[in-house]
């Protein structure tokens, strides 16, 4: 049915096609799809960035055609957030904005990434969100991986396929992914390694943790919060 782009700073991409309906992932400004289908105000579509795909209400698209999808000179906007468009929309860091202005793409080094994750300290955790306004786990990482220009799968269990996984924890650089299972050995959370054995995630708010061979200790709780799997490298 054609390309369609998000118009606003968080779309909700919904399981079904209803306001009521679960959220599964979200389209950040900019960002581009095709359109499978049109149900009442909704429309399905399949994300051009990780194929996720899911409903968006028909005000949150704006229909582009072809030649305008493969002429649009876009960039992955690397500031936390800021305004685009002629409406002036605020949106957040992996936002996808035109430009016909080269910009520099972040280098991709455990450093740089670490340091990007950072930027998103507090944060507060939002089911299924990927942008500044809220994250859940994996959208986090995608999203901090994505300004770097390094694409990553939407879910956490997914993610854990990437990289190599490293022998013992103590190997683990910033940037590196760490990644927990719940009882039934399901991948169901995951993590930015720092230094000295700290990790970064979304947990309540995007916060700072501590590492051992079991998984996380929050120190607020006082008790391991997420058992651990593997930690996987990545770069």
């Amino acid at each position: 049915m054609g390309k369609a782009v998000c118009n606003v700073s968080a779309a909700p991409l919904r399981l079904e096609p209803t306001h009521r309906s679960e959220m599964v992932s979200q389209m950040l400004y900019g960002e581009t799809a095709d359109v499978l289908e049109t149900a009442g105000h909704f429309q399905k579509v399949r994300m051009d960035y990780d194929g996720y795909e899911g409903f968006v209400h028909h005000t949150q698209l704006t229909a582009i055609s072809d030649e305008e999808f493969s002429t649009r000179p876009v960039h992955i906007f690397t500031e936390l957030f800021g305004f685009a468009g002629s409406d002036s929309v605020m949106i957040s860091m992996g936002s996808e904005v035109i430009s016909r202005d080269k910009t520099e793409q972040f280098p991709a080094t455990h450093e740089s990434i670490a340091k990007t994750a950072m930027l998103f300290l507090n944060t507060p955790y939002l089911w299924s969100g990927r942008s500044f306004f809220g994250v859940d786990c994996s959208g986090f990482m995608q999203i901090v991986f994505k300004v770097h220009g390094l694409l990553l799968p939407r879910d956490a269990y997914r993610q854990a396929e990437e990289g190599t996984v490293l022998d013992f924890i103590e190997e683990s650089l910033p940037g590196d992914l760490a990644f927990f299972e719940d009882e039934e050995g399901r991948i169901v959370h995951v993590g930015m390694m720092l230094e000295d054995q700290r990790i970064i995630h979304a947990y309540g708010k995007v916060r700072i943790d501590l590492m051992d061979s079991s998984g996380i200790f929050n120190t607020d709780l006082n008790r391991h919060t997420h058992r651990l799997r593997f930690v996987r490298r990545l770069l």
